[in-house]
């Protein structure tokens, strides 16, 4: 597929909609996976070309998988309807490791879960964080907030783990540091657009501390205040990346450089927010094509000495 239309798909294969409907084949279930990828490929940077050819079709599936997740939570109105859509969604996973798949996503990703025993859990926590996404809107503190990336990004971790078959809770839990970061990275990057959507992963304690009101969002004020709050947030973030970077001599060597890079991709970001000054509420900012590039060959480079 060229191009993503979520409400087409959702058309066609509407996880509450399938009872008694035949599942596609495994060919093109992976077909159907790897055209979800494509079409989203700028934000899929671990499917890269230094990626191992054998574990692509496995990361098209579980990248299949949170895609679908992320856009039911995302795209179907939000409330009751999408929190029934997700429980639907997570009857299709449970089907699934029944060895029942009907979705296309699930009869894929049946086989990479086989392959390389995953267990629900990563599968099933994602789930936790979009149905949380349709109950809270705010968080009063940072703790409260690290609550929510336990389930909504650290498990993509482990789930790269599983696929790189060297899962272990040491690497699970430097696999949870970057993925934190990660995630932080990308609030701090979207404040603004958060807030348009009904949301704010500021911690209320932080944008107290700093003298920092909801008003000042809504009016986007980028205050002293603001920018000393998304510095103190920027320092705090690069440290996840700081300690999760010893994951990297803890992985095989062939896949290293995909990890390099959401980490050094992570760092970018927070540059990038510091480039501008801190002030996130005028405009987004950005990792430039030039500058991703830049750290795709810094990775390449630095693989032979990771």
């Amino acid at each position: 597929m060229s191009t993503w239309d979520f409400s087409q798909e959702l058309a066609r294969w509407n996880p509450a909609d399938l009872a008694g409907r035949k599942p596609v084949d495994l060919r093109n279930a992976r077909a159907y996976c790897a055209g979800v990828s494509r079409s989203h490929y700028e934000n899929f940077a671990v499917v890269s070309f230094l990626l191992p050819r054998r574990l692509i079709p496995h990361f098209h599936a579980v990248y299949a998988y949170c895609r679908w997740s992320d856009d039911i939570a995302d795209e179907t109105g939000g409330g009751a309807e999408t929190e029934k859509l997700i429980d639907s969604w997570r009857e299709e996973l449970l089907a699934c490791y029944r060895g029942e798949p009907r979705h296309p996503v699930m009869v894929a990703l049946r086989e990479t879960i086989r392959r390389f025993s995953i267990p629900p859990e990563p599968f099933l926590n994602l789930l936790v964080a979009f149905t949380q996404d349709q109950r809270i809107k705010t968080y009063s503190t940072f703790e409260q907030l690290l609550g929510y990336c336990a389930n909504s990004a650290n498990p993509v971790g482990h789930l790269v783990l599983y696929l790189f078959e060297c899962f272990d809770h040491k690497r699970a839990a430097l696999a949870d540091e970057v993925c934190t970061g990660l995630q932080l990275a990308n609030f701090w990057q979207d404040v603004a657009r958060d807030y348009d959507i009904g949301r704010i992963y500021l911690p209320k304690s932080d944008r107290d501390q700093f003298g920092v009101s909801t008003d000042d969002l809504a009016a986007r004020r980028c205050t002293v205040g603001f920018r000393e709050l998304m510095h103190f947030e920027v320092e705090r973030t690069r440290e996840y990346f700081d300690r999760g970077k010893a994951l990297l001599p803890l992985i095989p060597r062939e896949v290293r450089v995909d990890v390099d890079l959401f980490i050094s991709g992570g760092r970018a970001i927070l540059r990038a927010i510091e480039k501008g000054n801190y002030d996130v509420l005028s405009s987004r900012p950005v990792v430039t094509k030039r500058e991703k590039l830049k750290l795709l060959l810094s990775a390449i480079v630095r693989r032979w000495w990771i």
